[in-house]
């Protein structure tokens, strides 16, 4: 089952911290970069490259001055690798117009340097509750790459037209020097929009993101809105809760997603590019969703489509949160599709989930596929060749992005079973309410529990000769194991 991202507060104790150390250890995760490839960082972050729109090394070439536009950052508090930065505003004639900034990586990775080796065997940046590994070094990925405020920084600057309905009508892409202005986060940004305070740029996030969001409805789209697991101090003891996305979240999402299906359609239009593909889920999975609901409680009128339904959930209420997190095991099946010369047939091209065409184009600094999607985009928006460089590193990608994406899976399931096991390992015998959200259909005695508080997630096991456990129902549950770094937290009927 899928698990939940989960952060760690800074009042996490020392302990927990310990053992995520020891995790990194057992997982093999590197805790430093090769000295040829700091060095090369080190260099880049004093001298970026001056870099065409093919991608290759302007000798007489001057990056455009996009430093007039006052763009800002939206991410999570305290956040420096900052990969994308936008200006929001309204088209004299009607519509809107979004300038959206990229960090420009390529400009500070030489390729086939010991630094874009690194790059291509970490793939993604690795989230731990505690900390980030990187997929570049921090004086690239929170100094001189990043969209920092007040900070001169070469930028992918994308421009996207929208008409008053917020559908594309153009998109275009070009290198420039960009400078946002300021550094924003979610509970800062969704307060002002609620109280109405927001100058016009950031007002217009959303504007946008609700027409948007009706577009995806429209392309019946599924967007999850899952909860995360948050460890939180409450009287001196560390627990687990729920934390439901704000809805500027989601609107800052779309901006994202606006962008990825742009560079889709121009990679698509020159016929080389490389795309974040799904297939549609089989109509056994949807039916058997149909049945998960039932159970839990969650209306689901059959005129109703699936994607219509999960934007009617509330991910506080926890029968909702927990049939969410059965909703994404629609999303597995994921992966790259690579062409060269000839764009693949719409029925390969296409993401099931965003139900269109669509690329991962927005976060280069912690992705390794999103540099390559900034520079063929650029080529075919200057209707050039892109540089034999990308063209050559194509074929491996997809391979290279699943490993990298495996690695990330593991990961965060080691790290959910090692912080829920450290947060219950004293309470072994204890009874919690909890409610069914999954039983194995070759072993009803079987299942998986989302406790109501603390918010963890685990198995549990009846006797074998007992009854099957009742899908949707609450039930008390003892905790009968809680070992962290051997044995994730599994529960018995009580």
């Amino acid at each position: 089952m899928p698990r939940l991202h989960m952060h760690v507060t800074d009042a996490a104790e020392a302990p927990l911290r310990v053992a995520l150390r020891e995790l990194r250890g057992k997982l093999e995760i590197p805790d430093h970069f090769p000295p040829t490839a700091q060095a090369e960082a080190d260099s880049a972050a004093r001298a970026p490259r001056i870099l065409a729109a093919d991608g290759a090394v302007a000798t007489e070439h001057i990056l455009e001055d996009a430093t007039e536009l006052p763009l800002f950052t939206l991410d999570p508090p305290g956040s420096l690798d900052l990969d994308q930065a936008m200006f929001l505003s309204r088209r004299p004639g009607g519509g809107y117009r979004v300038h959206y900034a990229i960090a420009d990586v390529a400009s500070f990775v030489t390729p086939g340097g010991a630094l874009d080796a690194e790059a291509h065997h970490r793939v993604t940046t690795l989230y731990f509750p505690d900390e980030r590994v990187p997929l570049h070094p921090h004086v690239l990925s929170e100094g001189a790459a990043s969209l920092l405020p007040d900070r001169d920084r070469p930028a992918v600057l994308w421009q996207l037209d929208l008409d008053a309905d917020g559908a594309l009508t153009a998109a275009s892409v070009r290198r420039a020097l960009v400078r946002s202005r300021a550094r924003l986060d979610y509970a800062g940004v969704q307060r002002i929009l609620d109280d109405k305070t927001a100058e016009e740029p950031l007002a217009l996030l959303r504007e946008i993101g609700l027409l948007r969001e009706k577009l995806e409805v429209d392309r019946g789209a599924i967007s999850l809105n899952v909860p995360e697991q948050e460890i939180v101090e409450r009287d001196g003891c560390y627990t687990l809760e729920y934390r439901a996305p704000l809805p500027a979240y989601g609107w800052n999402a779309q901006i994202s997603l606006l962008t990825g299906m742009a560079a889709a359609e121009l990679m698509l239009a020159s016929g080389t590019g490389i795309l974040r593909t799904l297939p549609t889920a089989p109509d056994g999975s949807v039916a058997r969703l149909r049945l998960t609901a039932r159970a839990l409680g969650v209306d689901w009128p059959h005129h109703t489509s699936y994607a219509a339904l999960i934007r009617t959930l509330d991910p506080r209420r926890p029968a909702h949160a927990a049939f969410l997190q059965e909703c994404t095991a629609l999303l597995r099946g994921a992966g790259y599709t690579v062409f060269d010369g000839t764009a693949p047939p719409a029925s390969e091209a296409a993401h099931a989930a965003v139900a269109a065409p669509y690329a991962h184009a927005t976060a280069p600094l912690r992705r390794l596929a999103d540099r390559y999607t900034s520079e063929l985009c650029l080529a075919a928006s200057a209707g050039v060749e892109p540089a034999e460089w990308v063209r050559t590193a194509l074929p491996a990608l997809p391979r290279e992005m699943e490993t990298g994406t495996q690695r990330a899976n593991q990961v965060e399931r080691s790290c959910v079973d090692l912080v829920e096991a450290a947060l219950l390992r004293d309470r072994v015998g204890e009874v919690f309410e909890a409610l069914v959200v999954e039983i194995e259909e070759k072993d009803p005695t079987h299942g998986t529990v989302h406790l109501y508080d603390p918010a963890v997630i685990g198995t549990v096991e009846a006797a074998p000769e007992g009854p099957a456990l009742p899908l949707g129902r609450r039930i008390p549950v003892r905790l009968a194991e809680a070992e962290p770094g051997r044995h994730p937290v599994r529960f018995t009927p009580a």
